[in-house]
């Protein structure tokens, strides 16, 4: 039994190692997670450890999940895309092995990999990611730290609405005996904010390896978006616009999209986070696509609004040039030294005296009715990423200049104006003494979203069988 318990271990490892060739290659380096985990430790005050663990999984469905998807911080740090993890950073090296970091993971089990997919295990973390001790998650119990002779421990909010399988090295488990072994019973606000506040600085400023795979990202984005511009006509569908996107980004090598899409039609476009996009016929209205690749767990965030028969009725293209108009003076501030919260209030002012001169509203603080939501976020591995947002603008931050209108049925104006929504959002890169737009791309002007129009898709040519 023993013997044939070793061949099934033994093929199922062979078998694992054999399937997994032909990967991506432009992963980030054990390099950068270990530099990342360097300038978090700086950060640290003497005598503390950070406790960073693995985002727990979802149920999709009965006895299905949703696809795993790591703390982006935990990620950042070690590599590690896995559940039921914790990492360990001490400032000063720790025992007489003079560690400073600890990877607990899940262990290898061959029966479970059939069934769930492959694990990394503690061997190859080490060899992979680039760790010197790493254990298997079954031993964090035990494991002689003594976290009452450390001044500081740092981490971030504890989850509650986590599954708890009883084996006692899960998440649960893990974070049971955290808490136990530093003698939490309530969250230390101020170990919370330490974390927050290591993790915005860090996270806000983005590495050449990072801004390799935003980049990658955002153009791959910006190609669905212009072939949806291309293939785009009154009898498409919401669900077939998004498809595209979807197929696009697999196409390019995205595992995901950043975000759930949103992809609305006329009056759906006035709902800000839209996410039916189920509506069978666009017809001639304004299509609002606020879809974003996640690429190696970096996001883009791009918006177009685009009208579905080609051409910009009157009224549709006095908001979107009003929309375009308040972006581009954004952009004019988009610079280092400049406070972050002065890109909303640029656009805020813009689109306030856009719409009185359109007779929409009468009083500036009205802008609120329609433009109700700010104009920038930081983007990264989260596509509202980390970052301190009460700062000023640095080199190499990314983010978003995403203004809008939305003036649904029933507005306090001009029915002409009704279910009009746009959205014009890029992806910004704040360079040395200006920035970049990573998604120019994709056209933002009128002119040439008509232009683009005229073009032919490869998807207007598919055919597929009537159900």
């Amino acid at each position: 039994m023993k013997q044939l318990l070793l061949f099934f271990t033994l093929f199922i490892t062979l078998s694992q190692v054999h399937s997994q060739q032909n990967l991506p290659t432009d992963y980030l380096s054990k390099e950068f997670h270990k530099g990342r985990r360097e300038a978090f430790r700086n950060l640290m005050p003497n005598n503390s450890v950070a406790v960073v663990f693995s985002y727990p999984e979802r149920v999709f469905s009965k006895d299905v999940n949703y696809n795993y998807h790591q703390n982006p911080d935990l990620y950042y740090l070690s590599g590690y895309k896995e559940p039921d993890a914790v990492l360990l950073l001490f400032k000063e090296d720790q025992g007489v092995e003079k560690y400073n970091e600890i990877l607990f993971v899940r262990e290898r089990n061959a029966g479970k990999e059939t069934w769930t997919g492959r694990r990394l295990g503690a061997e190859a973390a080490k060899s992979k990611l680039g760790f010197t001790t790493v254990y298997n998650g079954k031993d964090f119990k035990d494991f002689a730290i003594d976290f009452k002779k450390l001044s500081t421990i740092i981490y971030d909010k504890i989850p509650t609405d986590i599954g708890n399988d009883k084996s006692g090295f899960d998440l649960y488990g893990l974070l049971e005996s955290f808490k136990t072994k530093a003698g939490i019973t309530t969250e230390n606000e101020t170990s919370i904010n330490l974390f927050t506040n290591i993790t915005n600085s860090l996270r806000e400023i983005k590495t050449p390896e990072e801004m390799d795979l935003l980049r990658k990202s955002v153009k791959l984005s910006c190609i669905a978006h212009n072939e949806v511009m291309k293939a785009i006509g009154p009898d498409m569908s919401e669900n077939e616009a998004d498809g595209i996107h979807a197929y696009i980004h697999r196409h390019y090598g995205a595992e995901a999209e950043g975000y759930a899409p949103i992809v609305g039609a006329g009056a759906n476009g006035c709902i800000l986070h839209y996410g039916e996009n189920n509506s069978t016929k666009i017809d001639n209205q304004l299509l609002l696509m606020d879809v974003g690749s996640e690429y190696h767990g970096y996001s883009a965030d791009v918006t177009r609004t685009i009208p579905a028969n080609g051409k910009f009725s009157e009224e549709q293209k006095a908001i979107y040039q009003l929309v375009y108009e308040a972006q581009e003076e954004v952009f004019k501030i988009c610079k280092p030294g400049t406070p972050i919260q002065n890109l909303n209030q640029k656009s805020k002012e813009v689109i306030a005296a856009g719409l009185i001169k359109l007779g929409i509203i009468t009083d500036p603080k009205d802008v609120r009715i329609y433009y109700p939501h700010g104009c920038s976020h930081f983007l990264g591995l989260d596509v509202h990423d980390k970052g301190n947002y009460m700062g000023k603008l640095k080199e190499n931050m990314v983010l978003t200049v995403e203004p809008g209108i939305y003036i649904p049925a029933n507005s306090k104006c001009d029915k002409k104006w009704w279910n009009i929504g746009v959205r014009i959002e890029d992806d910004l890169a704040i360079t040395k003494d200006s920035y970049e737009n990573l998604s120019a791309e994709s056209p933002r002007k009128w002119q040439d979203i008509e232009k683009l129009a005229t073009q032919k898709s490869t998807f207007n040519e598919m055919k597929f069988p009537k159900i």
